[in-house]
């Protein structure tokens, strides 16, 4: 055997995790340098949003949830010259809080990104619309933020739950932050 070739099995190893560094780099976006990195290497890295929104100012957002199974949505912040400002993850505490009465559904979904199509329901005798994101909790628990608009007083509600999920041997399983 040649001293300076890997055994096949440590050679498909170092593969993997080589493939696997590099979907965690799309994922979030991780590498991306504010400043530096431009639009175009914003989507060839992380995909075409699932949202985008244009200001007056020239500057761009643009909405990458990681759902049904992620349990994160990150929000690129772009320039008016088409470089990359920052990205962040929205599915916390700190942005649930900002949803506020009187918010409507765009407002909601600028600040979160969109929920999972199949979990958000129109409930019609009360003529409310619930969307709902999964995310991980401060205890690194897997649990549910719903925001409930009501289509004629126009308040928006807001609930949090934990789901009572158990994986193996009753042990929660692990969200993954």
């Amino acid at each position: 055997m040649n001293a300076n070739r890997l055994p096949w099995p440590l050679l498909l190893i170092c593969v993997g995790a080589a493939w696997l560094l590099s979907a965690c780099a799309s994922y979030s976006g991780y590498g991306l340098k504010p400043g530096v990195a431009t639009v175009a290497e914003v989507i060839e890295t992380m995909g075409k949003p699932a949202l985008s929104w244009q200001d007056s100012d020239g500057s761009e957002q643009l909405a990458y949830p990681r759902g049904p199974a992620g349990t994160q949505t990150f929000m690129a912040f772009i320039t008016p010259d088409g470089r990359l400002q920052r990205i962040e993850p929205v599915l916390n505490m700190e942005h649930f809080a900002r949803v506020q009465a009187g918010m409507n559904q765009d407002s909601v979904l600028r600040l979160l990104g969109p929920s999972v199509p199949q979990w958000t329901e129109y409930f019609k005798a009360r003529d409310e619309l619930v969307s709902e994101w999964q995310f991980c909790d401060s205890w690194n628990q897997l649990a549910r933020f719903d925001v409930l608009f009501d289509a004629t007083s126009g308040i928006v509600r807001t609930a949090y739950q934990r789901q009572a999920l158990m994986g193996a041997n009753g042990v929660a399983p692990w969200c993954g932050q």
